[in-house]
């Protein structure tokens, strides 16, 4: 397993190098026109650098003034060091910009993520063990009709009941009027209050894809010649169920909950632009419709990490869930 481990890190890391030399690559394919466009309209926002301050940045930062194979390596050294320049649209630092911000969105993603699998996985087991009756026939009308609504329809659906006509919360943002003059347990519980909708959005329209992943391979499962055996020789239905069925259906949802790895940490683009809330996902879509090359580098260099180590999760825990599954 070390050995195994080891090479996938060391395959990881070359198909790295050649995902952030395509994306540095695409950068120098920019017109120099543009960067100069970008840098001189940054010049002229309220406190920042000026024109030839930027340009002086992005070509120490990037090489611009090297050949392509020299600046990329040149990146590469500055990276390494966290030394990503600063943003364009925002004008401080690439990293402080996205700690800010990515914290807020991961936050929101794992408290959803946590939900979703507690609820689709164990509907999903509870729809197929119980195929055609009117339990499955409800499980699946609730799946369906989570993953057909748009997420700007349920949204605003919250926002129409539970902050207009209820007024429990707030329409948007991520603190309230009040929130200087409250105490730390005040101001904790006053952003969860604001997290709840936007939380309850990213639940609802994600559970039902997992829920009807969950039935049709735990279906697949116990329609197996080995299920019938082990009903034959006398086991318990709940045994037949939760320690041979549930394990082998556990293969391909691993594959599915390793690959939403990246997920926690990109953000909800759309949730977070309706509730006002500035996480990863709002910033870095913002920072990709302006320009900002810095940001927009970094983000995507850091999605791919993420990436990788998803698909590395994924396989590791083959082995953990199946034991069929051995690596010599």
């Amino acid at each position: 397993m070390r050995k195994y481990i080891l090479k996938r890190i060391l395959i990881s890391l070359v198909i790295l190098v050649f995902v952030a030399f395509i994306i540095y690559l695409l950068m120098r394919c920019l017109p120099t026109s543009y960067l100069e466009q970008v840098a001189r309209a940054k010049s002229m926002q309220p406190g920042s650098k000026s024109f030839e301050e930027w340009m002086e940045q992005l070509a120490a930062t990037y090489g611009m003034d090297q050949g392509i194979i020299p600046g990329f390596i040149s990146w590469c050294g500055r990276a390494v060091r966290g030394e990503f320049g600063d943003s364009w649209l925002w004008t401080v630092p690439v990293t402080e910009k996205f700690a800010d911000s990515v914290w807020i969105s991961f936050t929101m993603g794992a408290i959803a993520f946590f939900f979703e699998i507690i609820i689709a996985i164990p509907l999903g087991i509870i729809a197929a063990t119980k195929q055609y009756t009117k339990v499955d026939y409800i499980i699946t009308i609730v799946a369906l009709a989570c993953f057909s609504f748009p997420t700007f329809f349920f949204a605003s659906l919250l926002k129409l009941v539970f902050s207009v006509h209820l007024h429990w919360f707030d329409l948007g943002g991520l603190i309230g009027r009040n929130y200087e003059q409250l105490s730390a347990m005040g101001q904790l519980l006053d952003k969860a209050n604001h997290l709840v909708m936007p939380i309850v959005t990213l639940v609802v329209i994600s559970i039902g894809s997992l829920m009807r992943y969950t039935r049709t391979n735990m279906l697949e499962v116990l329609n197996a010649d080995y299920i019938r055996t082990a009903r034959a020789k006398g086991l318990s239905e709940n045994r037949v169920i939760y320690h041979h069925a549930f394990r082998n259906t556990l293969i391909p949802l691993v594959t599915m909950l390793g690959g939403s790895l990246p997920g926690l940490f990109a953000g909800a683009l759309i949730t977070e632009t309706l509730f006002s809330i500035q996480g990863i996902g709002f910033v870095s879509y913002q920072s990709m419709r302006s320009g900002d090359i810095p940001f927009a580098m970094f983000y995507l260099v850091f999605m791919a990490i993420l990436t990788l180590l998803g698909n590395l999760i994924s396989d590791i825990l083959y082995a953990v869930v199946d034991p069929r599954v051995r690596i010599a």
